[in-house]
């Protein structure tokens, strides 16, 4: 993909030089007496250079891969941090698992939106951030809600979450539909067909809902949940798993609920070692 952006960089350039030189030529006095044959220049330029140096028509140009499925499908099939274009002008960076804990690479090109793995990045944030993006794409982040918007809003995805803990036992959710709606709708998200890899079901359950940050409540509780169990998450009144919580090592008993819990799994009082949720296309997966 850089060796296409080179590529079209080199057309462009070569493309302004070739054209600034031609007007040179016709702002001479000895281009003005040649005027009939500088024309025909031009013409034979635009027919059979042009298209040479640019390669393709603005209309059909594309800044690079929307998501982790199109960088696989464009060779880079390791996991690692990349860049994509939700929106065709903003360069994004995520991180691409191409295969999950070891599995078969077609298992893979999943676009991370979130990761938790070792309580190095805060979590309890704002609205903004939430809706920007915050942490470190080789660590702990979130992608943003904006991004999700733009995304699910061009092609259908699927969901899947992972899931490990203090034991290295890995489990997983899998969803076969997954969307996030605007910011003007609350960032909504719409998810199910619920695939069970032995974490069970907390996401069907707030289905519907809009997302809440500690600053901007939009949930179905009287109180604030992001506020009372210190995280951002699409709750409802309030969570059957709380991945933006505060990260705790394993059991603890003292922090019920505020912690990066997944209930249906390992109850409410048991933090997490690892969580990943990620998207891909659900063409992909077919």
């Amino acid at each position: 993909m850089k060796e296409e952006h080179l590529k079209r960089d080199s057309r462009s350039i070569l493309l302004c030089v070739v054209s600034l030189v031609l007007l040179t030529l016709c702002m001479t006095k000895k281009a003005t007496k040649m005027t009939d044959k500088v024309f025909p220049v031009f013409s034979v330029f635009g027919t059979l250079l042009l298209p040479l140096l640019v390669g393709s028509t603005p209309t059909s140009w594309s800044p690079g891969p929307t998501d982790c499925s199109d960088i696989y499908t464009d060779g880079q099939t390791l996991s690692g941090v990349y860049t994509i274009y939700p929106t065709a002008d903003t360069p994004v960076q995520v991180y691409c698992d191409m295969g999950c804990f070891g599995s078969v690479t077609e298992d893979g090109k999943w676009t991370v939106f979130q990761r938790r793995m070792d309580g190095s990045v805060n979590f309890y944030r704002p609205w903004e951030h939430y809706k920007k993006g915050f942490g470190n794409k080789n660590g702990e982040y979130w992608l943003g809600l904006e991004n999700l918007y733009q995304l699910t809003q061009k092609r259908k995805y699927e969901l899947r979450v992972d899931l490990q803990d203090f034991e290295e036992v890995s489990v997983y959710a899998r969803y076969t539909a997954f969307s996030v709606e605007s910011e003007a709708n609350g960032y909504k998200l719409s998810v199910s067909g619920f695939i069970n890899g032995g974490a069970g079901d907390a996401m069907v359950p707030v289905n519907g809902q809009n997302f809440s940050t500690f600053d901007k409540d939009q949930d179905s509780y009287p109180g604030s949940c992001a506020k009372r169990f210190l995280g951002g998450f699409w709750y409802s009144d309030c969570h059957s798993a709380n991945p933006n919580g505060i990260y705790l090592w394993g059991h603890d008993g003292t922090h019920y609920a505020i912690g990066n819990v997944w209930q249906q799994w390992k109850g409410y009082d048991y933090g997490l070692k690892y969580i990943s949720m990620k998207i891909r296309p659900v063409s992909v997966a077919q």
